[in-house]
């Protein structure tokens, strides 16, 4: 059997001939090679540095932990014995602790530091509500300190001493504390701090010395920040926590003040985000599981380490991103590669008509089919591969990374095969011997049979696409094995609605056209028919019109990722700025500082706590809660882009209702109007104290004053109402709740309504500060929100020790977080590439029909029609396309946006609690609506300029143009 050669001179002579379109051809394999073999590269880098900020901005909460009891010695005939080398056995723990960890944990930790850290102490000089905690980080890995008075942490007793067990006075223990610890609590060395533990045992603390931090920077100082700075409501409602530092001396004294089970020797291992990528999250999680599941319980008896850590959940949620944006960028990818590939396969159509007479006349002088099949391959093999080579070194170029992406293959295949099928279906047509029937309801079959096939293969379309997006809304677009059908739901969604259209654009034209042959416009009758005539192509029609579609879908991505990060900025912030103060009874000074300067619309502040515990008949909710002036919040929310003002209607109705902020407190011995520093609430003008208008701003008492004002049983616990927000639902309108205190009676509430989503928080509840206060629980405000263009720089210059947030820092550093900036920037890309390839597939479409568009219009140049009126009418044959496509196309892209941007997860990478609303960005739209309208009108000058040396009589004696 001879194989088939091909005949090198005609391959030469057909690619001369038709460079243009194969140009275009490989313009299109290089750009979509390009764009697929740089987005799965670029999807790596941004993943790790996706996975390496998350574990930045967890900070502590990712540390694993090992703790352990200390291996108790045999107790003395009266007591406990101290024991003087406590320090070697939480080195110890350390080296033991690093034996146990497995190679892919060891990898991504840094060197631990080991200590402990002691349960909580009530500072008891009947002050507000302080709290004192004892630590001790080891020498070895702690971090060092200068100090400035006293000395260091020393013993105070000697050797193995001997403590009672019971009847015996507190066991002294010496500790250090920061310049700042020491300032704010007025001591010095010398000094006993009076505390007492959470059962009233008193504890006898003695200050050795004050230091200060060679490193405030030192990684150590991040397992007890504290004992650098106090930190407000780190151990409850209004209350401060103080840190004091043991030393290897003082330890086994701490040891001895203490429950023999109080202080466990810790160590802590603080992840390295350097080394950390996204293909080792994996491993890391499941190695940090398996150690929590294999260590020692918490209440076990013996000495053996139990580990704790939260990395797993970091690196889950920060892994649950990334597989959301990896699913998103599929969907752009998919719609990228099938417009793609519609458009090289007008392509390949174009080449085929052009070469429809030479590949026939070939035929006829004896060459094969296979011989034919042969040459279109070598030559679409030639400049596709040369094409996708390019572009993959584009790719290479701009990512710094090489990389055959699979995503490349569809275009590849595409361009090699579209051609040679073509061409040889086209030649074996033209040469075939087989006779149409001439009985006409055999003739009425066959073109009956082409229409059930075609019908067949739209509704097989139709069907993959309903299942593509069943697919999408019942487990959305996780990557995977089964990720290609979801994620194409959107590129099938346009295709279907463009084949919809295909079956409504002859019934559209063909209306046209009857309305035309009525009325006395020649032209019109002329452009009519020539649109009537080309109105049924199926490939141009999909293509361009899926083109527009999907552009405006990549439109409506971006544009939804860029209103979500705004919606979801001002949900984080609540404002344009918010000061989170550091020091208590600050907030008047701070409002009176910030509410006149220029630019300031609103001023509100408030308190807001994360340890608070809301208990109702069936759970105990830990929620955010959030005590505020209700009226004053409201038209602050009212000055935000926020639709939430309207949920804070019943808290003021009900505050209103319950006699308004200017009721006076229910009892004499309430802090709120016995406290000389607290605005006069009998006054019906005095507005609330946590409000700008107040004209001399103050903060109320915090609940620990409560204590010293009277007795808790004189004050009438009325019932507050308050709003209610739920992520889980246990929290719903018309519960009857009860907010737990320490020390304190629950102080009753009434759901009245939903609250907003304060500072992004997923369980929030809200109350009207007043009516808590009435209640007898004042507080102190700790939180204040700023409205108005001005607001930024008010907050940066109250000069007092506080958080300042600022929205657009938060949108900023959202925008430009490797997921976030890399998504906008691929939908961006798609809609461009999309909207090009589209533009690149009507101008085919329009080269493909030229022929026989123009050597029509010349033979009408024959009864008088004027070149003007021939550009008229080419331009009528074009425009219901470009119509269609500026019209249809982006209606269908913006229906599937709002079909599947829930099942996409955007609220995942914009940090919103709800999935946003889709945006449509108008510039997008109208660009799009533009574009082919535009180039409908610019293609038939063009066409006519081309032409304008044809010969009359050479098109009538040749027959075409």
């Amino acid at each position: 059997m001879k194989l088939p050669l091909p005949h090198w001179p005609s391959v030469r002579g057909r690619a001369r001939a038709d460079a243009v379109p194969l140009l275009l051809t490989a313009v299109v394999v290089t750009v979509v090679a390009a764009l697929s073999s740089a987005v799965p590269v670029l999807l790596r880098s941004t993943a790790d540095e996706a996975v390496r900020g998350a574990v930045r901005r967890a900070g502590s909460t990712a540390d694993v932990i090992a703790t352990a009891r200390w291996e108790e010695p045999d107790d003395g005939q009266n007591g406990r014995i101290r024991m003087p080398r406590l320090a070697d056995d939480v080195t110890a723990l350390r080296e033991r602790a690093l034996g146990e960890l497995g190679a892919d944990l060891r990898g991504a930790l840094l060197p631990p530091v080991a200590g402990l850290i002691s349960p909580t102490l009530k500072i008891t000089d009947g002050s507000v509500l302080r709290t004192l905690r004892l630590a001790y980080l080891s020498a070895a890995d702690g971090p060092a300190v200068t100090w400035t008075a006293g000395r260091a942490p020393g013993p105070t007793a000697e050797g193995f001493a001997e403590m009672p067990y019971f009847d015996g006075p507190p066991w002294t223990v010496a500790i250090g504390l920061s310049e700042t610890v020491a300032t704010r609590l007025g001591v010095r060395p010398g000094d006993h701090i009076p505390l007492a533990d959470e059962f009233g045992d008193k504890k006898d603390v003695l200050v050795s010395g004050v230091y200060r931090p060679a490193d405030p920077a030192d990684p150590a100082w991040r397992i007890a920040p504290w004992l650098l700075e106090p930190r407000s409501g780190a151990d409850g409602i209004g209350s401060t926590r103080f840190g004091a530092l043991l030393s290897a001396d003082s330890l086994p004294d701490a040891r001895l003040a203490f429950k023999p089970d109080e202080m466990r020797r810790t160590v802590w291992f603080s992840p390295n985000p350097d080394v950390l990528t996204w293909q080792s999250a994996e491993r890391i999680t499941a190695t940090a599981v398996a150690l929590k599941a294999t260590s020692a319980s918490s209440s076990s008896l013996d000495a053996g380490s139990t580990w704790n850590t939260q990395l797993d959940a970091v690196l889950r949620d920060v892994r649950a991103q990334i597989d959301a944006a990896t699913a998103q960028a599929s969907v752009l990818l998919i719609a990228v590669l099938t417009v793609a590939v519609l458009v090289l396969l007008l392509a390949a159509a174009l080449l085929v008509r052009r070469r429809a007479a030479a590949l026939t006349v070939a035929r006829q002088r004896g060459a094969g089919l296979p011989v034919l099949a042969l040459e279109l391959v070598v030559e679409s093999v030639a400049v596709t591969v040369v094409a996708a080579a390019a572009g993959v070194g584009i790719a290479r170029t701009l990512v710094s990374s090489f990389w055959v992406s699979p995503w490349v293959v569809p275009v590849i295949v595409a361009g090699v095969l579209a051609a040679p099928v073509l061409g040889v279906v086209a030649a074996g047509r033209a040469t075939r011997d087989r006779r149409a029937p001439a009985n006409r309801s055999a003739r009425r079959q066959l073109v009956r049979t082409v229409q059930l096939r075609r019908i067949a293969g739209e509704l097989a379309v139709a069907a993959v696409a309903a299942g593509a997006f069943v697919a999408l809304h019942q487990r959305g677009v996780a990557p995977g094995g089964a990720v290609a059908l979801p994620a194409a739901a959107p590129a099938l969604g346009v295709l279907v609605g463009a084949l919809v259209l295909l079956r409504i654009m002859p019934v559209v034209t063909g209306v046209v056209l009857r309305w035309a042959l009525r009325s006395r416009r020649p032209l019109a009758v002329f452009g009519a028919a020539r649109a009537a005539d080309g109105g049924g192509r199926a490939l141009p029609l999909v293509a361009v019109v899926g083109a527009a579609g999907l552009a405006v879908f990549g439109g409506v991505v971006a544009g939804t990722v860029d209103g979500g990060l705004r919606d979801g900025s001002w949900r984080s912030v609540g404002a344009d700025a918010r000061i989170d103060l550091a020091v208590e009874g600050a907030a008047g000074d701070v409002v009176g500082k910030v509410a006149g300067q220029d630019g300031v619309s609103h001023v509100v502040a408030g308190w807001v706590s994360d340890g608070v515990r809301v208990v109702t008949d069936e759970v105990t909710a830990v929620p955010r809660l959030v005590a505020v002036d209700a009226g004053a919040f409201r038209e602050l929310v009212g000055d935000t882009p926020l639709a939430d003002g309207a949920l804070l209607g019943p808290l003021v109705t009900g505050r209103a209702g319950a006699g308004g902020p200017s009721a006076p407190p229910s009892s004499p011995s309430s802090p709120s109007s016995s406290s000389p520093s607290s605005p006069s609430s009998s006054s019906p003008s005095s507005p609330s104290p946590l409000s700008s208008s107040s004209s001399q701003p103050s903060a109320s008492l915090s609940p620990q004053s409560t204590r010293n004002s009277g007795d808790i049983s004189d004050i009438s616990l009325l019932p507050v109402p308050a709003l209610v927000l739920s992520a889980d639902g246990s929290l719903q309108p018309g519960m009857k709740l009860q907010l737990l205190r320490d020390d304190f009676p629950a102080v009753p509430l009434t759901a009245v309504g939903t609250a907003p989503a304060i500072g992004g928080a997923a369980d929030v509840v809200v109350v009207d500060a007043a009516a808590l206060a009435e209640s007898g629980m004042p507080v102190d405000p700790n939180t204040i929100w700023l409205t108005g263009p001005g607001a930024a720089r008010a907050a940066a210059t109250t000069g007092i020790a506080a958080d300042v947030v600022i929205r657009t820092d938060v949108l900023r550093e959202r925008r430009d977080a490797p997921l976030v900036s890399g998504l906008r920037h691929l939908a961006w890309a798609s809609a461009g590439v999309l909207l090009g390839l589209g533009i690149l597939g009507f101008a085919l479409s329009a080269a493909a029909t030229a022929p026989e568009r123009w050597q029509t219009l010349t033979r009408l140049r024959t009864i008088g029609l004027r070149p003007r009126d021939a550009r008229t009418v080419a331009t009528a044959e074009l425009l219901p396309l470009a119509v269609l496509a500026a019209i249809a196309g982006p209606a269908l892209g913006v229906v599937v946006a709002g079909v599947t941007m829930g099942p996409l997860a955007l609220r995942l990478l914009t940090g919103q609690s709800a999935d946003p609303l889709p945006s449509l960005p108008w510039t997008v739209l109208g660009v799009v609506m533009g574009a082919f309208v535009l180039v409908a009108l610019v293609i038939p000058p063009v066409e006519s300029m081309i032409r304008r040396r044809q010969r009359l009589s050479e098109v009538l004696r040749v027959g075409t143009p």
